[in-house]
């Protein structure tokens, strides 16, 4: 095998933490395993897993403790009772949760002198040990490069900064990018779909369109930190006037148009700012100021 793989333990035993268990073994990690329900461990068990009785006896297995269940309050079930014995591990915790509560469990990590990482899975169950896959995470750097090489067995490992709460801010951004994406495909899907074009058809113009909107993102990024949004590409004025096309044509075709209705109405609270003449970019001063600022 060459180098030997560094012991790693795992709590939890959902989907998501069966499958970062499951690839840990594959790359040859010695794993100890812990779960409320002792029959999801079997199948790993039979692979090769180390099954703990206990949370304290799966704590004291490794020096890296990666936890993943389904809610802070199950996190502290779990490690209250044995947070005696969590002084000098390293301790990822890759439960979905709030920034807040992020900062409050590096804090709890800290008060027992555990050194604390913060993680944000971006993927599902089926794309853990793929290295395209981001694993996001904010707090301890020092436990990310001295546990390198076993958490990017996992996936691609971005350190963020030492604020604990930036995984999980980063994580609630992007997911509500991906939704608002995924949902602007699927009202186009269904636009194209009323005129009978397949969505297998659509996708691959849409995907590639996609490529050149992160063209857009990049540009607007940098005027986002200026704060300063020329509009040498396109105004918001003529936004506004684009999407009466999009709006128009679904309506004729029977399509749900609340999406596009908001994107509207966000463009012109963006022109009663006093943007129309700048960039889409200038969008962002609606969103900072929220809906009372409009």
């Amino acid at each position: 095998m060459g180098t030997e793989r560094s012991a790693v333990t795992v709590i939890g035993l959902g989907q998501m933490g069966s499958a970062l268990a499951a690839t840990l073994l594959e790359r040859g990690h010695p794993t100890t395993v812990w779960n409320r329900s002792a029959r999801k461990a079997q199948p790993l068990v039979e692979r090769g897993a180390r099954l703990a009785a206990t949370p304290a006896e799966a704590v004291a297995a490794s020096p890296l403790v990666i936890v993943c269940v389904l809610d802070y309050d199950a996190l502290y079930a779990t490690l209250d009772p044995v947070a005696g014995s969590l002084a000098g591990k390293a301790l990822v915790n890759l439960t979905s949760g709030s920034p807040e509560q992020a900062q409050e469990a590096e804090a709890w990590a800290r008060s027992h002198s555990a050194d604390y990482l913060d993680g944000a899975i971006m993927t599902t169950p089926p794309g853990v040990g793929s290295p395209e896959m981001m694993f996001l995470y904010s707090g301890s750097r020092t436990v990310l490069e001295t546990h390198r090489p076993t958490l990017a067995a996992l996936g691609d490992p971005l350190h963020l900064g030492a604020e604990p709460g930036l995984a999980s801010l980063y994580d609630a951004a992007l997911l509500g990018l991906m939704w608002s994406t995924m949902t602007g495909w699927l009202h186009g899907t269904a636009l194209v779909g009323a005129e009978k074009t397949e969505a297998t058809a659509f996708t691959p113009v849409a995907i590639r369109w996609l490529s050149a909107v992160t063209g857009f993102l990049t540009t607007y990024a940098a005027q986002v930190d200026a704060g300063r949004y020329p509009g040498d590409d396109a105004t918001v004025d003529v936004q506004i006037a684009a999407i009466d096309h999009l709006l128009h044509a679904a309506a004729a075709r029977g399509i749900d148009n609340a999406l596009p209705e908001l994107l509207k109405a966000t463009m012109e609270r963006t022109r009663d700012l006093g943007h129309g003449s700048d960039s889409y970019a200038s969008v962002i001063e609606v969103l900072k100021k929220g809906a009372s600022g409009a």
